[in-house]
């Protein structure tokens, strides 16, 4: 049996990931997200990647019988709120049109980092 491990990118490397995601994402779904200037975008990835770190951990201790519920699915709740929290630290330079849209934008952040991370996990293990 195979045992898969996706790669750790470093903050740094997954501050510049998520901002080229963001700043693809408010370029795609323009009703949804608004994000006025690149160093916006750059400031809502570090915002981000802190509370990921801080905030979200405690988040999904909290939450964890609705997780158990739903069989993890709230955890893209958990996503989308820290996704929508760090719009609200930044203020009217970062912004979603509502909280589903925030969802929809984290679950699409994760798909992407999770394509990534496999995508240079393949390369690591070829060499």
């Amino acid at each position: 049996m195979k045992t898969v491990t996706f790669k750790n990118f470093s903050f740094w490397q997954r501050i510049i990931i998520n901002t080229i995601t963001l700043l693809a994402m408010a370029g795609l779904f323009r009703n949804g997200l608004y994000i006025s200037s690149i160093w916006t975008a750059i400031l809502a990835a570090f915002i981000l990647g802190i509370l990921n770190a801080l905030v979200k951990p405690v988040l999904h201790l909290l939450a964890l019988p609705f997780t158990i519920l739903t069989f993890g699915l709230f955890g893209l709740v958990i996503n989308g709120l820290v996704l929508w929290l760090s719009a609200w630290v930044i203020g009217d330079g970062f912004k979603f049109a509502s909280f589903g849209w925030a969802v929809f934008i984290a679950i699409i952040m994760s798909l992407v980092n999770l394509i990534i991370s496999n995508y240079f996990n393949k390369d690591n293990q070829q060499a």
